[in-house]
């Protein structure tokens, strides 16, 4: 039921309405006669305010304002993967057809391609009963990813009549008997994006995100269906480092949302993944790769839309049993666009004018991650991880966004820009990051990988904190004050450092390391300083233990390709052994 105000109030992207008695809370309106897209926050009586998510220039008092009675939906269905939308879910290659390089206001686009034919093959036959959840049919969306459609949440009964062939995502493609008459089904549905999508069950974060990054997979692993945030100043790499996460974790489809990162980053988006080659598949990442680009030249009030029409199309994929991991960058943006709109309503500040419920609406976006068991009678597992970058001010992460997000998330990769002044990347820091997840997936790698993996783990990071206390020591007295035991020390903190926590994401072989790689890495790097401080002990000099040639080897063995690692590491270790048993014959002579 739709009803007509008059608008009274103007305010930027606040627009105030009289005359909407007969409107909802979030229900989706149309603005003026230029039918510019808001959604209704607040109610007062007849009185609705209105975020609107286009440019409200030129808008004058008195004009309508039209109620659709619906609150803000995402479109689902096949054509969502590969497609580039804005905040509200408008595909940007259409926008562009219509009205050229300039993002006209009012464009009323469908989110799904009417014309296209899919190819839909049914699962289920007349005569078959279904519930919500159930999958009846599929199409093969790309190359990579076979899409399932699922009957609507809502609906059960029994199938009357089902077709095979091709359709387009509006034809009726199945017919179901229920309780209240017959129900046409079509290839897509919609949900309402504020709203979580239902499951049956949540699973317990016990399985790890592998992203072939060594600093996240060994010291501060993500679960699958875990949150994580990346805060870090400007220019400390945080849009490379979810490029990487997106590129290489071991998820099936990729939700990347630009929510008000400047459009240079979106842009590098679009021309790296088509390009990039999927090294599970050997097809381009975009075919499991939705983008939603609202840069920050959009009005501040799409941002809070893109975030949600982004988590609600991932969790579409999630019940339909794929692993999905999705990219928010940046949720800080998102928040100064809370703090607009709250300022706007003239509601009570609290910290540093952001609204009082800022960390309710952050912990509502990222409770919605999680592995799942879905609705129907299959009960397929999926999962859900959400990642979101943080950018506070001059990277003071004592401010209200990052301390918000860092209440809710289990991971917490904090990067450091003096690590990226050092050209140090990823510039995580070891020692102010953490991951909750690392002991309930210790059982997973150690049955998984290797029983000593927590083990090897625990001693690079014991080395790694032992080593700042000693560059404290250093400083005050200097490095030969130091004993040979403790010198040791330093050099195998620099060598995990430098060899293994330091990555190139743009070197072909170093930018992704499997699991196995990563251990013999940490087994080079420990079983030196094992056989070192034997040799030390029997009295070897730490000076020209340091300055061993096989050091070299240990360092460049990031840069092997995987199909060598076997023979490569057997050579090192041998190399080791000799070379420091050389150097204890040449001692004793």
């Amino acid at each position: 039921m739709s009803s007509i105000g008059n608008i009274v109030k103007i305010s930027g992207p606040l627009v105030v309405a009289e005359g909407m008695r007969d409107s909802n809370m979030f229900d989706v309106v149309r603005v003026s006669d230029k039918r510019l897209i808001g959604e209704i926050i607040e109610m007062h009586g007849d009185r609705a305010s209105i975020q609107v998510y286009e440019e409200t220039a030129g808008l004058g008092t008195g004009q309508s304002v039209e109620s659709t009675g619906e609150p803000m939906s995402a479109e689902l269905g096949p054509g969502l993967i590969g497609s580039i939308y804005d905040g509200i879910q408008r595909p940007l290659d259409d926008i562009r057809r219509i009205c050229g390089n300039n993002l006209a206001r009012g464009v009323e686009v469908p989110s799904l391609k009417r014309e296209k034919k899919w190819s839909f093959t049914p699962t289920v036959k007349a005569g078959d009963k279904v519930e919500a959840g159930d999958v009846f049919g599929t199409v093969p969306e790309t190359d990579i990813v076979l899409h399932k459609i699922m009957v609507p949440n809502g609906v059960s009964g029994t199938v009357k009549s089902i077709k095979e062939g091709e359709f387009s995502v509006d034809e009726t493609v199945c017919v179901i008997e229920t309780e209240n008459g017959q129900r046409e089904l079509t290839m897509a549905q919609k949900w309402p994006v504020r709203r979580g999508r239902p499951y049956k069950k949540k699973l317990s974060p016990n399985m790890p995100l592998v992203t072939g990054q060594r600093v996240v997979d060994c010291l501060f692993p993500i679960a699958k269906g875990g949150v994580a945030a990346i805060p870090g100043p400007f220019g400390s790499g945080k849009t490379v480092t979810q490029h990487q996460l997106a590129k290489w974790a071991e998820a099936d489809i990729i939700v990347y949302i630009g929510c008000g990162e400047r459009g240079n980053e979106m842009t590098d988006v679009l021309n790296e993944f088509p390009e990039l080659i999927d090294p599970k598949t050997g097809k381009s990442l975009m075919e499991r790769t939705v983008l939603i680009a609202n840069t920050s030249d959009m009005p501040v009030a799409a941002r809070e839309a893109s975030v949600y029409t982004g988590i609600t199309i991932a969790e579409y994929y999630r019940d339909m049993g794929y692993s999905v991991a999705l990219m928010a960058d940046s949720t800080s943006r998102w928040a100064e666009a809370l703090r607009e709109m709250s300022g706007r309503l003239e509601e009570m500040p609290g910290d540093e004018g952001y609204p009082a419920y800022l960390g309710s609406r952050l912990a509502q976006f990222y409770e919605r991650a999680g592995r799942v068991v879905s609705c129907g009678k299959e009960g397929r597992e999926g999962a859900l991880s959400v990642i979101g970058a943080v950018s506070p001010p001059g990277g003071d992460i004592s401010e209200p966004v990052s301390q918000a997000t860092l209440r809710i998330v289990k991971v917490f990769w904090g990067l450091d820009s003096n690590l990226a002044y050092q050209r140090h990347f990823p510039a995580i820091n070891w020692l102010t990051s953490y991951s909750l997840y690392a002991d309930s997936l210790a059982e997973w790698y150690n049955n998984n990988v290797s029983a000593d993996w927590m083990k090897y783990r625990s001693r690079f990071m014991q080395i790694l904190h032992d080593e700042a206390e000693l560059k404290e020591i250093v400083k005050l007295i200097g490095m030969d004050a130091l004993s040979a035991g403790d010198r040791l020390k330093m050099e195998t903190a620099r060598s995990i450092r430098e060899d293994f926590l330091h990555q190139l994401a743009f070197h072909e072989v170093d930018t992704y390391t499997s699991l196995k790689k990563q251990l013999y890495m940490m087994k080079l790097i420990l079983g030196f300083n094992d056989e070192a401080a034997n040799a030390i002990e029997k009295g070897a000099d730490i000076e020209a233990v340091a300055e061993l040639p096989v050091r070299e080897k240990i360092g460049r063995f990031k840069y092997v390709e995987e199909n060598r690692t076997d023979e490569e590491f057997g050579h090192i270790r041998t190399e080791i052994s000799a070379e420091l048993a050389e150097l204890l014959n040449k001692e004793e002579d």
